[in-house]
């Protein structure tokens, strides 16, 4: 079986255009120590066309990290049948807020070193020993708290457009820039709560990993990230204390979660 794509992008996005069917995106990852992740993407690959899956999927041997989306016709099957991965069984799949928007074209399934980039070389670091989640109506509570320290895990150019009230956001470009701050920035609060958050969980999830590795004695974070959170505060009709848009890495590239605006655009000037 042919394990990559020869379709042209401008053919695949026609096709898309053309598709009238709701698709529904999803995201999940899962620390996992995988042997052979090469074996292990053919497998999903193979399996995966059975539901028209697209979309961004990085493999590694510390887990998986994937941003698709597929028909919506076919989303209880893909599910059951991921589900009959041992380590992806009961898995949290964080449906993205908008639905039925096309946030891909094609499926792109990478082997990697890291499912997300960090600088770390410490070989002892186990991302899977990570800090506590917390769910959105615990994290409503903890952030009346006074004495903790309330972290945004993103670059800055998503904390501008859309954050949590009170959020420290880092100065930095890339995820190792974050860490290195965070660990640097707050080293003398080792003994303070500190809450961390991102997009759908992974990062956050890493970055609390690595906080207990160095020594903070507690750590939490919002348990899948910023569109888990909005989800849950739908549902159980929750206040919702994040303001503006959640800057997504797809065709979409955001997704509203208030009316509040922010920032203004860095080459016209306009909200």
């Amino acid at each position: 079986m042919l394990m990559r794509n020869i379709v042209s992008r401008e053919e695949l996005r026609k096709r898309m255009e053309a598709d009238i069917r709701p698709y529904t995106t999803i995201s999940f990852y899962r620390y996992y120590s995988i042997p052979n992740p090469e074996e292990f993407r053919d497998l999903l690959y193979a399996d995966w066309q059975n539901f028209e899956v697209v979309g961004r999927v990085y493999v590694a041997k510390e887990g998986i990290n994937a941003q698709i989306a597929l028909p919506s016709e076919y989303f209880e099957q893909f599910k059951e049948a991921l589900y009959k991965i041992d380590f992806l069984n009961g898995i949290r799949l964080n449906v993205a807020i908008e639905e039925n928007q096309k946030a891909f074209i094609k499926l792109d399934l990478k082997v990697r070193n890291k499912i997300v980039a960090d600088g770390i070389e410490d070989p002892d670091f186990n991302p899977a020993d990570r800090g506590k989640y917390m769910e959105a109506d615990e994290w409503n509570k903890a952030m009346a708290d006074p004495n903790t320290v309330f972290i945004d895990m993103r670059n800055h150019y998503e904390s501008e457009v859309g954050r949590f009230e009170n959020a420290k956001c880092p100065d930095a470009d890339t995820f190792r820039d974050e860490l290195k701050f965070v660990i640097d920035e707050y080293n003398e609060d080792k003994d303070k709560r500190i809450l961390m958050y991102c997009t759908g969980g992974i990062r956050c999830e890493k970055a609390s990993a690595w906080m207990r590795y160095k020594g903070f004695n507690e750590v939490y974070h919002l348990k899948g990230g910023i569109i888990n959170y909005v989800r849950q505060v739908k549902e159980q009709e929750l206040e919702n204390k994040f303001k503006g848009v959640n800057f997504v890495f797809d065709q979409r590239l955001h997704e509203r979660v208030s009316d509040d605006v922010l920032s203004e655009c860095h080459q016209c000037g306009k909200p």
